[in-house]
Parts: C-alpha cells; structure tokens; sequence
C-alpha cells in the first residue's frame, strides 16, 4: 500500500484536482482533471497521465452545481481511482497567506478563520480556495488538509523590496507588497540546480507569462524582487487585469467618474488588460493572429511592459544570468519569446530562433551571456511535495 496525495485548485467557478502516488522518494500522478462551469454548465473531465480520458461528464445549464457539489462529485470518483493505496491528506493552493503563514501549513479552525481575514486582500481567489478546504473537514474530519500559499516565497525578500512609501502604521495594518506565483517561481527554482547550476545559484528572471502575468528576481534560488505587490492586479497587463496603475487614476476614477470600490474593482480585474486595451480578446492567441491596430497595440504593450520590468528586476539582482519563461504564453508563444529576447539583448540576451520556434528547453545561442530557458511550470506537484513533507515532519 502506497501513501496517496491529493491536490485541490479551486478558483470562482472550476476546481482542478490532481491525485499523486508516493513510489519511493518521489510522487508520480495517477489521474488529474478539472470541474468547470461551476453554477452554470457544469463539466468534468478526468486524465490519465498520458493524457487519455478516464471519465467525463456535462450537466446542463438550468442544473446548476455548487462548489460543494462539485467536490463532493471530485472526491467520488478520486476514491475509485486510490484502489490500494492509503490518502494521508488533501494539498490545497490558496491564494494568500499574508504576512502571518511564510510556509505551508495544515489546517484547522483556527487557521481558517486567519486565512478568511485575507480574502478582502484577495477578493477574486481566496474565497474560493476555502470553500473546498470547508468541506473537506465537514466530510473527511480525520483527513489532513494542508494549505499552500502563492505569497509564502517571496517573504524571503529585503524589507525596502516589500514595503510601500506609506506611514508605519498602514505597514503595520498588513499594506505591503506579497507577490504571488509564488508556487510557480518555488517549482522553477526547484528545477534549476539540474538545469543550470549557474543560474540555480546566481541571478535569474523568471516570466510567468498566462492569462494572470507576473516576473520575479531569483538570487541564489529565493525571491528577491516581485512584480506583483499588495494584489494580484500590480504589476504586467494580464488578460482582463490592468497591471501597475498611477494610484491618481483610482482618485480620479471616483472623482469624475463617480465609480465605487466595486466598480474600479471590476474594471480593473475584468475589463482590462489584454481584453481592454484590444476590446477583442483577452487571450494572446487570438491577438497574435488579428490584424486589427487594437489587437497589435495590446501585444506591443504587453511586450513593452515586460521590457520595462525586466529592466527594474535585472537592476534589482545586480546583473542577469538566466531568464525562465513559464506558464501558458511563456511556454507556448514562441512569438513574445521572441519579443522579449530582442528586448533583452541589452542585457546580453542572444536568441537561437530556431531552438525557440521548435519549443527546446534552451533557447539561447552558444555564444549568449545570458541562458533563456522554457520550462513548464507544475504548481501541483509542488503543493504535493509540501503536503508530503509536511505531515511526514
């Protein structure tokens, strides 16, 4: 019998799962999949790690499922699929765990009631992740369940790097810069000391580039530098949020155009970004093949924008030895890798077009003082590993 992990990632109307099986000192997937469509039309599908369907099924939109309910269904079918093998715990990713948890931890009420205090820092993700967290210690009471935070990594970060110029006591009160990915940065750095010794012990940029975007300054493997700060709006243009605003624009929002915090905050999360600034498409697969002047003016943005905090986060380390791109554009856009790296040859960045067209792992010529890499990103089984060491500790 086999030690079995399982890995919730729940967000306002789907939640991923995975299941992990413990083989000796590493953790292979057995099934992952995904319940989406949670309060409309409801879908699930489950894999098998070489992709192929184990089990699917629709619901139609006038039989709208509860989060609750899509987890209880999750659950059903993960029980089927543990045959021999012994679940010790239920790894889940949350969003944010303030300034109070820098680590994972396991759960209980009393720490749900701290994590709950932060979803008016996270609005759009922390509830959400809790709601699966709730119902597993109503049905499994017995079962440990561990959180794992995007902001835990980037506490290892100088104080000037996540403070604001604001008075002490709004410091005190929590007014910070967090960061988040931080699950994404902590698997990428896990992988470097393979990959790259050099860049695993020196200074790396890595760019999650998705529909949510963000970059981050490793030194010797741990967060020095972030661009996303107090929410997950800072920073780059993602699909439909704004990034990095003059703090004037919210003042003159409701100045002049009588918006209320619930309205800037659907503006600035939803409306957007890619999705605004094009009024077409918040997904960059669509821009990059549209001709239209909107279309393009939302890719050179964003380009732009990455140009310009590459440059702060490089000043930050001191000099650059790699750049990482990861996560759905980073992986699988070899046009804005290329953008990037034509942006970056200032810093010595030399790219092999046809390395990059191809999708290898290194994409840089020989001759670059700079390695740039592709790696895919696995924030699952990075909340799996922390949930293993967790409760074996």
């Amino acid at each position: 019998m086999q030690n079995a992990i399982v890995v919730l990632n729940a967000g306002s109307s789907s939640i991923k799962f995975s299941l992990f099986v413990e083989r000796g000192d590493s953790l292979e997937p057995n099934v992952r999949g995904l319940f989406e469509g949670i309060g409309t039309a409801a879908r699930f599908v489950m894999k098998a790690p070489d992709g192929s369907v184990k089990a699917e099924k629709s619901w139609p939109e006038e039989n709208k499922l509860s989060h609750e309910e899509a987890f209880d269904f999750i659950v059903g079918h993960l029980r089927s699929e543990l045959a021999d093998n012994r679940l010790i715990g239920i790894g889940h990713r949350v969003v944010h765990g303030g300034s109070v948890y820098t680590r994972p931890i396991r759960v209980d009420q009393e720490s749900l009631k701290v994590l709950d205090t932060f979803s008016p820092l996270a609005p759009l993700h922390q509830p959400h992740n809790l709601l699966p967290i709730r119902r597993a210690m109503e049905r499994m009471p017995d079962l440990p369940q561990v959180a794992c935070f995007d902001t835990s990594f980037h506490r290892t970060q100088p104080e000037v790097a996540q403070m604001y110029g604001l008075p002490a006591d709004l410091r005190e009160a929590g007014i910070m810069r967090y960061g988040f990915h931080g699950l994404s940065y902590e698997y990428i750095a896990s992988m470097l000391p393979e990959i790259d010794p050099k860049a695993a012990q020196g200074r790396t940029i890595v760019l999650h580039l998705g529909n949510g975007a963000s970059m981050c300054a490793l030194l010797g493997g741990q967060s020095l530098a972030a661009t996303m700060g107090f929410t997950a709006v800072e920073g780059l243009p993602m699909g439909t949020r704004s990034g990095s605003l003059d703090p004037g624009i919210i003042l003159h929002l409701i100045d002049r155009h009588n918006m209320d915090a619930r309205r800037i905050e659907k503006l600035l999360y939803k409306e957007s970004g890619l999705l605004g600034i094009s009024g077409i498409s918040s997904d960059m697969r669509t821009l990059l093949t549209n001709d239209d002047p909107r279309a393009r003016l939302a890719v050179a943005y964003f380009l732009y924008r990455i140009r310009r905090e590459l440059g702060s986060l490089a000043a930050a380390l001191g000099g650059l030895d790699a750049l990482v791109f990861t996560a759905g554009i980073g992986e699988n856009s070899p046009a804005i890798r290329s953008g990037v790296c034509r942006d970056a040859a200032w810093l010595g960045v030399e790219m092999d077009e046809q390395a990059n067209v191809e999708g290898r792992r290194r994409i840089s010529s020989d001759s670059s003082r700079v390695a740039v890499y592709v790696l895919p990103t696995n924030e699952e089984v990075m909340i799996a590993r922390h949930t293993r060491r967790l409760l074996n500790n």
